[in-house]
């Protein structure tokens, strides 16, 4: 689904499925709670099966979760191909990276961010709240890969919380929640440099991370600090 092989490597292995089935040219996930990405089909290759999107979403249903597949702004053939089963077209959602060092470079304020894992009570009470509840964190758990869990502080407060692991070459940054009272006092940015800084340590030298188009606010925290687009995708879903 993304062109570029290291960040598509990172994406799936540092947020894993609870399970997958492979079929017709696609990989099924079961999400169990983790959210749209691992609760959804996506095209291994342009040689999929038209054919097998009524069994992706046999298979969903018998994992009692929503027909869902995760498709590429740019497979217009596999987008004509759900629209004519019944498939909507929803949330669109961009891919984005930073060079590690670039963001790694500028200092961050004394006692501002930690990276500690297992997460703390803390951490997992900010993510509740920004709904990043059990299943997702079930995800991170799951994470075979370097990782660990980000807490941001400001105001002598815990104020924000991250989850970013490393798959080679590039780290990703997941559930980026700030408490909504402390937003805009630059705790997301340090999380992010915070995020490049252990990236770096483990052997990364981008970081990357998806972001819905609708969140324009955090789309240009992150044009600020020099993370490019790379690719887009959407979810495509159906009433079953």
């Amino acid at each position: 689904m993304i062109a570029d092989t290291e960040i598509a490597r990172a994406f799936e292995s540092t947020w894993p499925a609870a399970d997958y089935a492979d079929v017709g040219g696609f990989r099924v996930g079961r999400g169990a709670g983790g959210g749209s990405r691992v609760s959804s089909a996506r095209a291994l290759a342009p040689g999929w099966d038209a054919d097998a999107i009524a069994e992706v979403a046999e298979i969903q249903r018998r994992w009692n979760e929503p027909a869902m597949f995760r498709v590429a702004e740019a497979d217009a053939a596999l987008q004509e191909a759900l629209a004519a089963r019944g498939f909507r077209h929803g949330r669109p959602t961009v891919v984005m990276a930073a060079d590690c060092a670039a963001l790694a470079a500028e200092p961050l304020p004394r006692l501002s961010t930690f990276d500690i894992w297992s997460p703390l009570a803390v951490q997992r009470e900010i993510w509740a709240v920004g709904n990043v509840g059990p299943g997702r964190q079930a995800a991170m758990a799951r994470v075979r890969q370097p990782k660990t869990a980000l807490l941001g502080r400001v105001q002598d407060r815990a104020a924000g919380a991250a989850f970013v692991a490393v798959d080679g070459p590039v780290a990703m940054i997941h559930a980026i929640e700030v408490v909504p009272a402390l937003r805009r006092l630059g705790v997301a940015g340090w999380l992010l440099r915070r995020a490049a800084q252990w990236g770096q340590e483990q052997g990364a030298a981008r970081l990357a991370l998806a972001v819905t188009r609708a969140n324009t606010g955090a789309r240009a925290l992150y044009d600020r600090l020099g993370f490019a687009e790379l690719e887009g995708y959407g979810y495509w879903t159906r009433d079953d």
